[in-house]
């Protein structure tokens, strides 16, 4: 990627950082919905940590792009984005746990149960989980209703047993039986792969795309979610705690197994590439309207952070 690609592409990665993030903080107001009757004060206070917190919102990117790409309505895209992020900040906040992760830094600041508690967080992470699926399932959400339900069924599918929840399952067992290599690009593929995939499957079911597009932007999905992880276990490796916003070197301190600690950091690096290379392949029939996708997989594999 040019540096002027790079600056345009990260220009908008910002933006459309910035959109969801202002739809979010709107979504976690105290204005109550219909059927709702209170708000705690402090439980909004802690869903609001964990995701008005910065970040680069990929997942959302993801959605949004793919749904442009495939010309799915603005305004209902933005807001699977959101439902989506809802689902990945609370994954972050029960992953930093200490019955979990144990992490005390997320995106340079105090995870949400250092700055509250383990209960708050706890139950910020569950309130989070279920917004989701109001902010899906909600007339404001304005997509056919097959569509709706189509959306709702997958991100229940890539969020729990199968999917994300199970892989957090499996990552706590590797700490105790290692897996082989099979095992973790399984676990992988769950853990963070699961709605990466989600995200790009979206867009396509949200503009009403058929079967034959839905199936490529899954596997797009899946192959950007490999590399995420894969530059994930290198940063780990190669990075530190100032530039990541959180610990670095975990795993090793841990024992566990990645790709990386089998095959080593240059093997690494040529998978990367060749995943990006994948996933420009699956974006051909698109021609120069995927270039926004394209480069998405070049930054996933080559950030820094």
């Amino acid at each position: 990627m040019s540096r002027d690609m790079e600056s345009s592409f990260t220009g908008r990665l910002e933006a459309t950082a910035r959109e969801v993030a202002a739809l979010l903080e709107t979504m976690l107001s105290g204005t109550l919905l219909d059927g709702e009757i209170a708000r705690p004060d402090e439980l909004i206070g802690a869903m609001r940590h964990g995701v008005l917190n910065g970040g680069k919102r990929l997942r959302p990117f993801l959605v949004i792009e793919t749904a442009r790409l495939l010309g799915a309505p603005d305004v209902a895209a933005r807001r699977v984005a959101a439902a989506l992020e809802c689902i990945h900040c609370y994954s972050l906040i029960h992953d930093d746990l200490p019955a979990m992760d144990d992490d005390s830094l997320r995106r340079g600041q105090p995870t949400v149960h250092i700055a509250f508690d383990e209960a708050t967080a706890i139950l910020a992470g569950d309130a989070l989980l279920t917004l989701a699926f109001d902010i899906l399932s909600s007339p404001e959400t304005e997509l056919p209703a097959e569509a709706k339900l189509k959306l709702v069924n997958q991100l229940a599918r890539a969020a729990g047993v199968g999917g994300m929840v199970g892989g957090q399952s499996l990552d706590l067992s590797a700490e105790r039986i290692a897996p082989d290599e099979a095992g973790i690009v399984q676990l992988q593929a769950m853990k963070t792969g699961a709605l990466l995939r989600y995200a790009c499957a979206a867009g396509a079911l949200a503009a009403g795309a058929d079967e034959q597009v839905i199936a490529r932007m899954t596997r797009f999905g899946e192959i950007i979610g490999l590399a995420f992880q894969l530059a994930d276990d290198l940063l780990d490796v190669t990075s530190d705690a100032a530039t990541l916003g959180k610990a670095a070197g975990k795993d090793e301190g841990r024992g566990k197994a990645t790709w990386v600690s089998m095959h080593g950091v240059a093997a690494a690096r040529h998978r990367l590439d060749q995943l990006v290379a994948e996933a420009a392949s699956l974006l051909e029939p698109f021609g120069d309207e995927a270039d926004t996708l394209r480069q998405a997989a070049g930054f996933i594999a080559s950030r820094e952070h």
